[in-house]
Order: C-alpha cells, then structure tokens, then sequence
C-alpha cells in the first residue's frame, strides 16, 4: 500500500488525484492532504471520506469555514489534527510516514514543501508547474543528491517520461512538447488584442482551474513546460520543441538520433497521467474508456505563431539565460495573469508585462546560472517593483 500525501487536494489535478486513490483501494491511500482553504464544503467532504491523519488549511483565516463545513457534514472538527500556513504544507510534505507527495499547489508557493519533501527523502508526484520553472537547477540537483524520483504529474511531461522508458538520454535529439493550441488557435495579433476573459476561460479539449485555463489560452503554460523539460530531461533549449495539436490525443513525443519518433497517446483525460505516476512503476486499471482508434479521426499537427504567441520567445530566451530569468518569466506571467482575471488589464498586456520584467531584469547584468532559494521566493516581489505594481494595482 502506497501512502499518499495530496497538496491542493481540491484544486483540479488535486481532486482527480483523489479520484484516482479512491479507485485504486489495494495499492493506494491517502495519508494527509491540503488545501488553501477557499473550497470549504468540499475540503471537508475530502476530510470524511478519506480520513486523513493530519489536515493543513493554507489560510489559517479559512479553517473555521472548514470546521463548520466538517460539523454539517455531522463529523466532529476535533477528529481531526490541523495545521495551518507555509509551515503546514512542508511538515505535511515531510511526513515520515509517507511514500509519495503529490504538490499540485498552484503557483511559487509549491517550492518550498516540495523542497521539504525531497530533503525528507520523499518521491514527487510533480503537478506544480512552477517549482521546476523557477527553481530547475536546485530541485534537481537536491532530487540526485538525496536519490529521489521527480514523476511529473502532467499530460505532456508525463508522456515523454514514458516515452523516455528505456531510451539512453544522449540518443535524444529532440522532444516534440504538443500544445491544443487554447481556445485562440489561428488568432491574429489583431484579433487577439480583443479577446475577453470568458473566451480565454473556454478550453476547447481540458476542464482546469481559471490560472492554469488562462495560461493555456496564452500558451504561457507551454513556456512553462518548455523550461520544466530542460530540467526534467537534462535536454537544451533548442531541443524543446513546442508544436500545436489541436486533437490532444498524441500527449507528446521524443526524436531519436537515427530519425525513429516516440509517441505516447491516449484520452484527453488528465486522470490517466496522474494515475501513471501515482501507480509507477506499476500500471493501474484502466479509469476511462480506452482510445478507438477506428473512431478517433485524422490527427493534425502545425508551428505555433510566435508573432501572436510571444509566451515561446520568450520562455526559450529566459532558459537560454538561465539564472534567475525563468523565475522571472513565471512571477511576471502569475502577476499578469492574476491581473488579467481580475479585469484590470487586457489579454495582451499578459506578454507586454513579462517581457517589461525580463527586460528589467536584464538591464541589471545579472549573468549568473546559480541562485539561493531565497532569490526564487523574493523574485515575485521584485517583480512588482519592475512592473510597477502594488496592492491597488
């Protein structure tokens, strides 16, 4: 039996996470879980249904909604051991008792309890996009040095880890990372100064939480992927290659040195991925109705308009820097996005504001490849200097 740790259990990768739990009995169960707090009806449905030995509401100002929401579910709050904040999360993430951390949290604040995770010698079922967008070098480095597995819980990443199965890295020439396209795939620059909130939230092929929505539709979340395979992969820049598939049938593919391509396909539904990781290295049952391939139809494939999509210059411009310039990349992108929701700038201003903080950063010649964690932590907050925000922003 796998014990199993979920962080952002009621986000969307959190809530499949325990979907899948739920229909694996023999080989897995939850330990604990967390969650910022926001959802409290259905934090506390989690909580009866699974039983956790420990429970971390992020926002200490959310947990009597959670305890109420536990009351009127007829389960008494006092059942349960609750912690609360940053430090929560990472004495969760380092339960000695755990086998598994899965760190869906969204945003910077899933590096620090997975840095925990890893020091405490856990395995990562990676859903947190930005831990290794940010802070690549040193995750990495800390997962070899203590002999952990980073499993990305991700449709793309977790193809190409599949595909990589078996394969020696220095025969890889090329990872082909696919992309749906988003909701305004064919979009002119023209046509995409125009476009609204409740179109950016419409994904044609995936049901995701708004941050994670919206930065499909500006492909921002390619650019994050890009980065994360330099990572996760050991590959270059200028190995990543991002290419738009508007079928999300193919998850993503590898090139070989002698020209052979690896392919890893299956339904557009993110519980298979996160079933792989959880199950790895064995296989799970099947939870979804298996690919007809008889019915699936013609798979298209074509570039990504870099002129309409600036989110893929500049994310291989920023691994190219490295340092410090992917943290930078992402806090921009979350200030922006963050802003773009609350309707206080257009969709465009998405690219206009990230490329205003690299060029900041830039000016400051900082040409270095390594950084303190710290630097990571503090970079959203040096960002809004850049760009000029504050709390009225």
């Amino acid at each position: 039996m796998k014990k199993i740790v979920v962080l952002g259990s009621t986000g969307s990768i959190g809530t499949q996470s325990l979907d899948v739990i739920r229909r694996e009995p023999e080989k897995l169960s939850l330990l604990a879980l967390a969650a910022a707090g926001s959802r409290p009806g259905l934090m506390a449905e989690q909580i009866r249904e699974f039983r956790p030995s420990v429970v971390c509401v992020y926002h200490e100002d959310k947990l009597p909604d959670v305890k109420n929401a536990l009351r009127s579910l007829g389960m008494d709050p006092g059942e349960v051991s609750f912690l609360t904040g940053m430090e929560g999360l990472k004495t969760l993430a380092a339960l000695p008792e755990a086998d598994l951390v899965v760190t869906s949290l969204v945003g910077m604040i899933g590096i620090l309890p997975t840095i925990a995770a890893i020091e405490a010698g856990k395995d990562i079922a990676l859903a947190n996009k930005e831990t290794l967008a940010c802070a690549g070098r040193k995750i990495m480095g800390l997962a070899a040095e203590k002999g952990i597995r980073i499993l990305p819980v991700d449709s793309e990443h977790g193809a190409i880890f599949q595909c990589m199965e078996g394969v020696r890295r220095e025969d890889v020439t090329r990872i082909w990372l696919t992309a749906s396209g988003g909701p305004f795939r064919g979009y002119t620059k023209e046509q995409i100064e125009a476009v609204t909130l409740a179109q950016a939230l419409k994904h044609p092929n995936w049901s995701m939480g708004a941050k994670i929505t919206i930065d499909s539709a500006s492909l921002m979340n390619k650019g994050i992927e890009m980065i994360e395979a330099k990572w996760l992969y050991g590959v270059q820049p200028e190995q990543v290659c991002p290419i738009v598939h508007p079928q999300s049938i193919v998850h993503s593919m590898i090139e070989l040195k002698d020209g052979s391509v690896l392919a890893q396909l299956g339904p557009v539904d993110m519980r298979l991925p996160i079933e792989v990781m959880l199950m790895y290295p064995e296989r799970g049952r099947a939870l979804m109705e298996p690919l007809d391939f008889a019915k699936v139809g013609p798979l298209s494939f074509e570039p990504i308009d870099e002129e309409v999509f600036p989110s893929i210059r500049m994310a291989r411009w920023s691994m190219q820097k490295d340092g410090l310039f992917p943290a930078c990349f992402n806090a921009a992108n979350e200030l922006a996005n963050e802003a773009f929701r609350q309707g206080k700038i257009g969709f465009t201003d998405i690219f206009r504001l990230t490329e205003k903080a690299l060029e900041k950063l830039d000016a400051e010649n900082i040409s270095r490849k390594d950084y303190e964690i710290q630097e990571i932590i503090e970079m959203p907050e040096r960002v809004r200097r850049y760009l000029g925000f504050d709390d009225t922003n």
